[in-house]
């Protein structure tokens, strides 16, 4: 049987259309996961790549497909949406040419399987030499100010993509990155239903889990971390309106899809392993910082805290004192307010809190942000035992007693132990921030918790 799929594989360059689609049609079954015959379409790939310096050809094939016409485009990226979850087919995957043309397709309003695109971008970015050159990739494009967005990718022209007429003038090369993040913002707002013309045909909420893949690496952290121009095709010139990438796309926390609010959590949690960074993360939009990549780059503060915080968040009442601890977004909250409901996220809020407690400076912040008293009601109808374990840690480094800080030239947001990079060490992320804690507090824990008293009253007395 296997031989008979493969004979198929000769007709996704045949020239006539309705064959390919047959062939493909044929064909798309056998790409998901646990197919019996999906070895054929590995033929020549080895676990380093491809095995010799032709590229397999139906690799090739697919990916021209996806510039074909409808039916057949969207066999193709439904295709490699289900191949690409393999990493030995990275290197045919993650060549310019077809990133150009992913990242093209993506941000072009007009392209009808943007949301496919976009999938697989986010499993071709799990490696890191695929996102490192994500990073640094440029795609052509014409500026064109009457269309929103004002460019014209000239990369994404195929039959699902379509522009008329093409903007006159030159094209100009336009980092990737910037162009993607403006795509998904715009994105989360799209009514599919919709039928005006110029308006995007997709979500693109799979974007969020590219960005989470990127900033595992340390210059994907600095992307987001470092001021760019409020408008992507800027010159850079001086006096050009600058804010933090980072700070786009955190709104998303509270996002009704899980895809979307679980890859922008991810994004923040990564970019709090960078501490030098933290004052950027912690600071109030009111408020002027310093990139810590540049010094000459300022920008207004993320102010991370709240959108971290209201995810962890109930209905519960506070005393006044407690309530004005707490950011406007975060009092009175309604009696319908249901804290996230999937365990793996609300740990990652947990476990960017840890981090953001690396440093003194940062402990202070999150003390007077009424972090604790966020935590200490979650604690109390919090039923995953990991999270519970993660929440103990970071009130013990909250409620520990602190040394006055020393030297005239500590502001608090040094620390001592992070790697040249400037990031923590990214292994068991609540056994590293709670290395801070001193053993007095963490004996202190110890004793309340074999005391035996009731879980409320442990996350009272730490």
């Amino acid at each position: 049987m296997s031989e008979q799929f493969a004979e198929l594989l000769q007709f996704l360059h045949d020239k006539n259309p309705q064959v390919r689609q047959i062939a493909l049609s044929n064909l798309l079954g056998q790409t998901s996961k646990g197919s019996p015959h999906r070895h054929i379409f590995f033929t020549g790939i080895q676990s380093g790549g491809i095995s010799n310096t032709s590229e397999n050809e139906c690799m090739r094939d697919l990916k021209l497909l996806c510039r074909d016409q409808m039916g057949i485009a969207h066999d193709a990226f439904r295709a490699l949406v289900n191949l690409s979850d393999e990493m030995i087919l990275n290197r045919c995957l993650s060549d310019k040419s077809f990133l150009s043309f992913l990242v093209s397709y993506i941000v072009h309003p007009s392209s009808v399987l943007a949301d496919l695109a976009s999938m697989i971008l986010s499993n071709i970015t799990s490696s890191a030499s695929a996102a490192s050159a994500l990073l640094s990739l440029t795609i052509p494009v014409i500026p064109n100010p009457k269309a929103d967005p004002p460019f014209y990718p000239t990369q994404s022209r195929s039959g699902t993509s379509p522009i008329d007429p093409v903007p006159p003038g030159s094209s100009r090369d336009a980092l990737a990155m910037p162009l993607l993040v403006q795509a998904f913002v715009q994105g989360a707002s799209v009514d599919l239903s919709s039928k005006e013309p110029g308006k995007r045909k997709g979500h693109l909420h799979f974007l969020a889990s590219t960005f989470a893949n990127v900033t595992m690496t340390t210059s994907g952290r600095l992307f987001f971390l470092t001021p760019r121009p409020a408008d992507v095709l800027a010159s850079g010139a001086e006096g050009e309106k600058l804010e933090f990438p980072l700070s786009q796309i955190i709104s998303f926390t509270e996002h009704p899809d899980t895809i979307r609010r679980g890859g922008v959590d991810g994004v923040i949690k990564h970019c709090a392993f960078h501490v030098p960074s933290h004052r950027v993360m912690l600071s109030e939009e009111t408020e002027m910082v310093a990139a810590s990549s540049s010094s000459a780059l300022s920008a207004p503060g993320i102010n991370v805290l709240p959108y971290i915080l209201l995810p962890l968040a109930g209905p519960e009442e506070f005393d006044l004192d407690d309530q004005e601890k707490l950011h406007s977004s975060l009092q009175f909250l309604p009696d319908t307010k249901k804290r996230e409901t999937d365990e793996v996220l609300r740990l990652t809020h947990v476990e960017s809190l840890l981090l953001l407690s690396t440093t003194r400076a940062g402990r202070d912040c999150l003390r007077g942000a009424g972090v604790y008293e966020i935590i200490r009601e979650m604690f109390k109808s919090e039923k995953a035992e990991r999270v519970s374990e993660h929440i103990q840690r970071l009130v013990n480094l909250l409620k520990r007693d602190e040394e006055p800080i020393s030297g005239a030239d500590d502001d608090g947001w040094s620390h001592p132990s992070i790697g040249t990079d400037g990031n923590v060490k990214e292994g068991d992320v609540g056994t590293q921030a709670v290395a801070v804690a001193t053993s007095q507090s963490l004996s202190a824990s110890q004793q309340v918790h074999d005391d035996g008293e009731d879980e409320d009253s442990k996350i009272e007395e730490i």
